[in-house]
């Protein structure tokens, strides 16, 4: 088997047999999630858990205290956050902030990929969400909710964890790293899948993370796809111009975006900025 074709093949094989080593979520992830799905739970009990985790107390500040839900008053308490942002949405947010300490490594070489992977996310998330919550003022009767896309865009990627962690057992590969990139692209996005049915979260998602790549798989109506499209697109990540440009028709045509010029105004990059700055 030569080098070119063996993490691919190690890869595919292992996704077959479902034996893949599949990242788990944080403990303090599990313990948000387990509790929001309880019934009897209240924001004082949420507020509890989320304070043992200093790091996730501190990202749930900035999240209350953003442009998406400040009001201009300022919350300065863990309580006086998740009361701003909601049992609903906690969940997801909580999920999502929690995912940085997955992307780690040991292994220097791994470790790089998954920072750049990780800025990345986050870069594509930014713009997505960004977007999304312009297009709520617009659309107030819209089903799309902003913490399904949230979570949706902070995962998106998730597939490159498996794919590095299995690299990281095969050295001889990284001589290559234009091939690791190769079956990042190839399967990242089936990796991911199966790593979001892992976690047990729902069958939207798992398409989501499946299909965000997927230009075949294109929504008719307005979809949550659209919006993480559209961050790929911003980050040049569709490298493509034509499909650029297809893209870009289709969302104005859709009414996810204004217009061709929406995505470069000073107002939405203010948007993009803060609401990176809540995961950076």
């Amino acid at each position: 088997m030569g080098t070119e074709n063996a993490l691919y093949t190690i890869l595919i094989e292992k996704i077959k047999q479902q034996s893949l080593v599949l990242p788990t979520l944080p403990e303090i992830a599990l313990q948000v999630r387990e509790a929001a799905d309880d019934p009897e739970v209240n924001l004082g009990k949420m507020s509890e858990i989320i304070s043992h985790d200093p790091a996730l107390s501190m990202g749930m500040l900035k999240v209350a205290n953003s442009a998406i839900l400040g009001r201009g008053v300022k919350v300065e308490t863990v309580n006086q956050a998740v009361t701003r942002i909601g049992l609903r949405q906690i969940k997801s947010i909580a999920t999502a902030m929690a995912l940085e300490q997955v992307f780690v490594s040991k292994n220097e070489i791994v470790a790089l990929y998954l920072k750049k992977s990780w800025a990345k996310t986050i870069d594509v998330a930014s713009v997505a969400i960004s977007l999304m919550t312009f297009y709520q003022r617009e659309h107030k009767h819209t089903s799309l909710a902003l913490d399904t896309l949230t979570l949706a865009a902070l995962i998106h990627s998730i597939g490159v964890l498996p794919i590095l962690t299995e690299a990281e057992g095969h050295p001889d590969v990284f001589a290559n790293p234009t091939f690791l990139q190769q079956a990042i692209i190839k399967l990242s996005s089936r990796v991911g899948a199966e790593v979001t049915k892992a976690w047990g979260m729902s069958e939207e998602l798992t398409h989501i993370v499946e299909s965000w790549s997927d230009l075949t798989t294109l929504p008719s109506e307005v979809h949550y796809l659209d919006f993480i499209r559209a961050g790929a697109i911003y980050h040049g990540i569709f490298k493509n111009e034509a499909t650029q440009q297809a893209l870009t028709s289709s969302y104005i045509k859709k009414g996810v975006l204004p217009d061709e010029d929406f995505l470069k105004s000073d107002e939405f990059r203010a948007m993009v900025n803060d609401v990176k700055s809540m995961f950076t």
